[in-house]
């Protein structure tokens, strides 16, 4: 990673959980934080790693989880973009980490130790019950993907992951997926993304380019899609709302 320059005093860094925390929450952490850019590929920890770092992605820039297996593939689990973060924040961090986080697409970062994230959420109540309730809607996602992946179709899959991705990049129409990420996301071989990715072109939703996915018919993509994204979205809704991107309304 790349030390950034800083930003102006009072801006925010552009990460919804950080953004959501009120003015006291905020300055316990701002001045620890630290702005860097990540390039994508780019692996935040290893399983087995002690976790010492909490990582903010901030605007379009999304992490993975993915996890070994013991035939060598890794099979992703959730992706994480601007409405959260990771390493501690399930645990109290300074624990091994049990997954490869890695970065999925390259941008801007924020850093902050763990341990001084422990020492603001004992003096502050409030800020612990914003990264409680993070926590609650991380494991949302995981439970969700758990689910997706027993009873969905692949189609259906791929489709979700296009969205999920397209929502996290600014509603961005071309998404910087490839076939292997997307058969890493899928946890299928890169023949069987092939096979539906062509189904969508055939059908105008999608067309492909180097390393990345043009979305032509983002409606169409939905029908296609199960329902597991808007029910990750409905939960952010319940648990923090207005943290989960939604591109529509600039956040």
């Amino acid at each position: 990673m790349q030390a950034r320059r800083e930003e102006p005093a009072g801006v925010r860094p552009f990460n919804n959980l950080l953004r959501r925390l009120n003015a006291a929450d905020f300055a316990l952490v701002a001045p620890n934080l630290a702005e860097v850019d990540a390039n994508a590929g780019e692996v935040l920890y290893s399983p087995g790693d002690d976790v010492e770092i909490v990582h903010f992605p901030c605007g379009p820039s999304l992490v993975s989880y993915l996890v070994p297996n013991e035939d060598g593939r890794d099979v992703e689990t959730i992706l994480i973009g601007r409405e959260g973060a990771v390493g501690g924040i399930v645990s109290q961090g300074f624990l091994p980490a049990y997954t490869r986080i890695m970065v999925k697409f390259a941008g801007p970062f924020v850093r902050l130790p763990v341990g001084r994230l422990e020492a603001a959420k004992k003096q502050s109540a409030t800020l612990s019950n914003i990264f409680a309730r993070y926590a609650d809607c991380m494991l949302a996602q995981i439970f969700q993907s758990t689910a997706c992946n027993a009873i969905h179709s692949i189609e259906q899959r791929t489709a979700k992951w296009i969205i999920s991705a397209m929502e996290r990049a600014d509603g961005d129409e071309v998404v910087p997926l490839t076939h292997e990420q997307l058969a890493t996301l899928l946890g299928v071989g890169r023949s069987y993304t092939s096979r539906v990715i062509q189904t969508f072109k055939a059908e105008g939703i999608v067309e492909t380019r180097r390393g990345s996915i043009l979305v032509r018919n983002a409606d169409a993509l939905r029908i296609r899609s199960c329902l597991c994204n808007e029910a990750v979205k409905g939960h952010f809704e319940e648990v923090l709302r207005g943290v989960y991107p939604d591109p529509e309304k600039g956040n």
